[in-house]
This record gives C-alpha cells, structure tokens and sequence, in this order.
C-alpha cells in the first residue's frame, strides 16, 4: 500500500482510466462483431455509424488504446467487411 499521497491519487486514477478503457474496449468490441455477424448489409450499415463514433471518441481521448491511427485502421477493416457483405449478397 502506498504511503505518499501522490501515490495513492496515482492508484486512484489509474482504476478509474482501467474501468473506462474497459468499458470502451468491450463496447467497441461488441460493435465490431455485430456487423461480423451481420446476416445482410443494411444490418451492418445501421451499426456502422455507432462504432465509428466510439472509435472516435476512443480515439479522441486515447482510450483502450485507441491512437488516431488505430481507430483509422479498424474503420477501413469495418468497411471492408461491409463491402464483403455487398458482394455476397
């Protein structure tokens, strides 16, 4: 157990930003595979719009992880899938 107080505002802090990137993570993690699973395009199409803002704000404050360059990256693998779905169907 931390004795300066510094040190304890750090443990505080530290489970708070824990508990929000989890939140964020699972959030966006849930998303994506909902438009994996999506059986038609227009499934995928009205989630699409939902995760795109959460991998914004992830990004926005450097949440779960989440760089600019990351959330771009997922955001070009959602649409790929989506547009899988296009060509499937």
């Amino acid at each position: 157990m931390p004795h300066h107080q510094s040190c304890k505002k750090r443990l505080r802090q530290a489970e708070k930003a824990n508990t929000a990137n989890r939140s964020a993570r699972s959030a966006i993690r849930t998303s994506l595979k909902l438009i994996r699973t999506a059986g038609t395009k227009e499934d995928a199409l009205k989630e699409m719009p939902n995760l795109f803002s959460m991998l914004d704000k992830a990004a926005a404050k450097n949440r779960a992880g989440f760089s600019a360059n990351r959330a771009s990256n997922y955001k070009s693998k959602v649409a790929k899938i989506v547009n899988g779905l296009a060509a499937k169907a």
